[in-house]
């Protein structure tokens, strides 16, 4: 027992320990409580990490709370990346040299929770460094890939892929060449690409272990790949997973980006679409507008796969940080429209990037093209509220409200008058605790 109690302290002192959730004030804040309500000067309390009260003016004394002054700056919820790859290469490497500088970075630029779109089994370990504080992050779910049909006849949209959830069927993808980079060049969703011939279908007893086994991993949801081949089982294959996987709690999360499969994937019903479809016009097909939207499955933006990031010496670059594809630009105009036409038909339409920038940056890509068709308030909703229901978490996140988990941001600078001000965040809470405050001086180090 002794040996137990010396462990504990030794790991809080070395700061390896999950921090404790604060009792917290913030007073002369401009709040933005991410539903569209604004109190121009206005307090948060936090009690046992979870919000206690919003309301204008100040709030009586919170006896042994800390108090944070936000000398009229913004405060709003933590940011939510609802589509992101956090974990690249390696994964027992990049946790041992790299994983807490990265997580930090997402700290530094307001985000609470990122929702890992495509997870391995030992990916999982992210999740629990930052759940007990090992690493200090944003709060992390996870998704296991399952294919829907083989390898082959539907091409690779359709295969299993990296970090493919244990027990997951069919063969390796058929992606491009070695060495020509990120796959979404060659995406097979895109004519001339998209398959011609039927995919290979998977046993549905093969896919129902495939459920299983993710759920006894511990993925937080199921992340799936369709493709609509003619005549191939990808659309019945989603239903199965769909359905198998509500058995179990664990939701269905389904990469579609062209109309024609999104189309597909709300005839099966996962709970989310993680990507706007840019392949295809909805403008010219009002029909699909309404189907999409009615279906009542929220949507997550990741926009800016397509449109280049600048590096320093101004070389356009895609997400793979080689020159960009300029043959798939157009993506770059037809998804912010098909997003705005699904938003103005009442779709629920979330923050997510789906790229491997650090944090800041994938969030200034993402602005510029969410600021092609939607306006500061809006995009306020999207990286917030929207956000929190992209990953299925709205009962927790996305809001400034009691009995939700106290995540919270505060930016010197206006989102409402410039909508980039949001990458001003000055200072992060999590769950009621300051992981990163620019606004306080470092403690000396140590001699």
């Amino acid at each position: 027992m002794k040996n137990l109690i010396a462990l504990i302290g030794l790991a809080l002192v070395a700061g390896v320990g999950p921090a404790a959730a604060q009792n917290l004030v913030i007073t002369n804040a401009r709040i933005l409580d991410g539903s569209g309500k604004v109190i121009d000067r206005g307090a948060i309390v936090v009690r046992d990490g979870r919000i206690a009260s919003v309301s204008a003016g100040n709030p009586t004394a919170v006896p042994g709370a800390r108090v944070i002054n936000a000398r009229g700056m913004t405060v709003m919820p933590g940011f939510i990346d609802a589509h992101r790859h956090p974990i690249p290469g390696n994964t027992a490497e990049w946790l041992e040299k790299t994983a807490a500088t990265e997580m930090r970075a997402f700290l530094e630029a307001g985000f609470t929770t990122v929702l890992s779109a495509i997870t391995s089994v030992e990916g999982l370990e992210l999740r629990r460094r930052t759940e007990s504080g090992v690493i200090r992050g944003p709060r992390i779910f996870a998704a296991g890939l399952i294919p829907l049909a083989r390898a082959g006849g539907g091409g690779r949209g359709n295969a299993a892929g990296r970090g493919a959830a244990p027990g997951a069927q069919g063969g390796a993808p058929t992606g491009p060449p070695a060495g020509r980079g990120d796959p979404a060049r060659f995406d097979n969703s895109r004519p001339p690409l998209r398959p011609t011939e039927p995919a290979g279908a998977i046993p549905a007893d093969d896919t129902g272990k495939a459920v299983e086994a993710a759920a006894k991993a511990g993925f937080d949801y199921i992340k799936t790949i369709i493709t609509v081949t003619p005549g191939g089982p990808e659309v019945e294959t989603l239903r199965l997973i769909v359905n198998e996987g509500k058995k179990r709690n664990l939701p269905t999360i389904t990469h579609a980006v062209s109309v024609v499969d999104t189309l597909g994937a709300v005839d099966a019903g996962p709970a989310v679409l993680v990507h706007t479809p840019h392949i295809g016009r909805l403008d010219e097909d009002a029909a699909a507008v309404q189907k999409i939207a009615k279906a009542g499955i929220p949507m997550t933006s990741t926009l800016a796969v397509f449109i280049p990031h600048f590096s320093p010496d101004n070389t356009p670059l895609f997400r793979d940080a080689l020159p960009f594809p300029w043959n798939t630009v157009s993506s770059a105009g037809q998804g912010p429209v098909n997003a705005r036409l699904l938003w103005e038909a009442g779709i629920s339409y979330g923050y997510g990037t789906d790229t491997s920038w650090p944090p800041k940056e994938s969030l200034k890509d993402e602005l510029r093209a969410l600021s092609l068709v939607f306006s500061p308030k809006d995009i306020v909703t999207i990286l917030t509220k929207n956000a929190a229901r992209s990953a299925l978490k709205q009962d927790q996140l996305g809001t400034l409200e009691p009995g939700k988990l106290a995540d919270i941001v505060v930016i010197n600078g206006d989102p409402l008058t410039d909508i980039y001000d949001v990458l001003k965040v000055v200072t992060t809470v999590k769950a009621g605790v300051v992981l990163w405050d620019k606004t306080t001086p470092p403690a000396p180090a140590r001699r």
